[in-house]
């Protein structure tokens, strides 16, 4: 990790590893999957989460050094990313500090797969 990222620990609670036993089909399971598509629907968000998954944590500045685009533009798919419940992100000071929401991700794997 470069001098601005953190141990996961310092920068994002434990992630839960409760089993989601929701539907993966129905009504409200297809609403969850159409919002979690919208928000992984921009490749700069893609590689957003890829960028976490590989790194475990990342500061804001990191994730920008990570791609081609203004600071302003990648704050904003973050916040599209963290609003849909993939990631979480914890102010450190002047800093922000994002992680992957692990149960998130499975439960969009689950929808997916579930086509």
């Amino acid at each position: 990790m470069s001098e601005k990222s953190q141990t996961p620990a310092a920068c994002c609670p434990p992630a839960s590893e409760q089993a989601d036993l929701r539907p993966i089909e129905g009504d409200e399971a297809d609403e969850e999957l159409a919002s979690l598509s919208k928000a992984i629907g921009h490749p700069a968000r893609v590689k957003i989460l890829r960028v976490l998954v590989r790194k475990n944590v990342c500061i804001c500045g990191d994730i920008v050094d990570e791609l081609p685009l203004a600071q302003s533009t990648v704050s904003q798919h973050l916040k599209v990313l963290k609003d849909a419940g993939l990631i979480r992100g914890d102010v450190d000071g002047p800093r922000v500090c994002y992680c992957i929401e692990p149960r998130a991700l499975r439960r969009l794997k689950a929808l997916v797969g579930g086509l």
